[in-house]
């Protein structure tokens, strides 16, 4: 498909080839290095300003989803006519995907049609429940870095020397530059998860682009505005590419709503963020030097978003990223074996538009980056392709029947060996389970 057209180029026009970030505490974001001034904020109101109920600030979060996820401009609305069409579309699409994979479910799956900001909303609520531990891991070590640097002594203060820890609402004697980073850090974590979710919100055609953990119960969720821009950007059939988007959402959508799937995607993505370690040395190499009196010092933190998880990275961690890969591999590639086997029988244009969704799915920039760092989820072109060869291998052994046993129970996963080896699963799903 080489001869595609490439979509348009979005290049920051102050600097030619070079993508703006999607981080608005990054380079290249509107509070990025040059652009955020703090010298006019009063220190102790910042503090208080900065206070959250639990270890992230999901309004800061949701308010700098939707920012992003705009582009701080008025959305581009559509009419009654695209929802209606996509609804009789999503029904053709039930019937095909339940009659190959056995999937049932695909039959209860709600629907709504949004804008980018409405992605934005539902998913600052769905992933809430991954982030957090991965915040309270954060929370725990910072606390311990702290801890680890001592609080001031209040005895060895000169008698005349204002307590500041006292004046910005912390115990009298802490040290208010140790106790920085643990205040800043909801706020951080929801400037974080909020950009990531806003930008991928500016791309998203639907709910399940991305292998995301979210806990929500499993909906259909056009993303319209994003589609139709999809759609001119490649020069693609507008009603082929509706229906191969509903076809890709009504069968991620039937997966996760087997009961052990979508739980086991959330379990695996919070062992993973759970297993986040501190090195003291490394966290305090990186922000030991932070001066809360110091607007430039404070700039220096959020334009290092990366850094937080930089200095918390586990070996713990390669494990349950193994088993998280591969399980996302099985996932994404049954559902592009489905795909396969229904668009190219139904969708004229299904090879061009398969191909340009690959690319899509690809194509996520510093948001991508992100997502990998916090969630382990990192699928490249690779781990799709061996999901996909594995499901062929099966198809080939024990045809549609056989692969749709994946999802009986879930010991019926395949193993990072059996992935690479259909024959292998197949023989030990076969055996007694004794």
């Amino acid at each position: 498909m080489g001869d595609l057209p490439q979509p348009g180029e979005h290049d920051d026009p102050d600097e030619p080839g070079r993508q703006p970030s999607p981080f608005p505490f990054g380079p290249g974001g509107p509070f990025g290095p040059g652009g955020l001034d703090l010298s006019r904020i009063d220190i102790a109101q910042m503090m208080r300003m900065l206070q959250s109920e639990g270890p992230v600030n999901w309004e800061v979060a949701r308010q700098v989803a939707e920012q992003v996820a705009t582009n701080g401009e008025p959305e581009v609305g559509f009419g009654e006519s695209a929802h209606r069409e996509l609804e009789e579309l999503v029904r053709a699409a039930q019937s095909h995907v339940v009659a190959e994979t056995g999937l049932t479910t695909a039959l209860q799956t709600p629907m709504q049609t949004v804008t980018p900001r409405g992605w934005a909303n539902l998913h600052a609520g769905a992933l809430r429940n991954v982030v957090e531990p991965l915040a309270k891991t954060l929370e725990d070590a910072m606390t311990a870095a702290q801890e680890a640097d001592g609080l001031l002594d209040a005895e060895s203060m000169e008698p005349d020397q204002p307590d500041l820890g006292a004046m910005l609402g912390l115990p009298p004697g802490t040290d208010p530059f140790g106790r920085l980073l643990t205040t800043l850090a909801p706020l951080l974590l929801g400037m974080q998860a909020g950009s990531m979710i806003g930008y991928l919100a500016q791309h998203a055609l639907g709910r399940y682009d991305l292998p995301l953990p979210t806990d929500d119960a499993p909906s259909l969720c056009f993303v319209v505005p994003n589609i139709d821009a999809f759609q001119r950007e490649w020069s693609l059939p507008a009603t082929d590419l509706r229906f191969y988007v509903a076809l890709h959402e009504v069968v991620h959508a039937a997966q996760r709503a087997v009961p052990w799937v979508q739980s086991r995607l959330v379990r695996l993505a919070i062992d993973y963020v759970s297993a986040y370690e501190v090195d003291p040395g490394a966290f305090e190499a990186r922000f030991g030097d932070v001066d809360p009196t110091d607007p430039a010092s404070l700039a220096s933190i959020a334009e290092r978003p990366e850094a937080l998880l930089g200095a918390m990275q586990s070996d713990r961690q390669r494990a349950v990223l193994d088993t998280l890969q591969t399980f996302t591999s099985v996932v994404e590639g049954y559902a592009d074996s489905v795909l396969d086997r229904i668009g190219a029988r139904m969708i004229g244009s299904y090879g061009q538009i398969h191909e340009a969704m690959k690319r899509h799915r690809l194509e996520r920039g510093e948001a991508d980056r992100f997502i990998e760092g916090l969630l382990g989820l990192h699928l490249d072109r690779e781990h799709y392709e061996r999901g996909e060869a594995f499901c062929r291998g099966v198809l080939e052994r024990a045809g549609p029947e056989g692969l749709n046993r994946l999802w009986e129970r879930e010991e019926m996963l395949p193993t990072p060996a059996e992935l690479e080896a259909p024959g292998l699963w197949l023989a030990r799903i076969d055996l007694p389970d004794g």
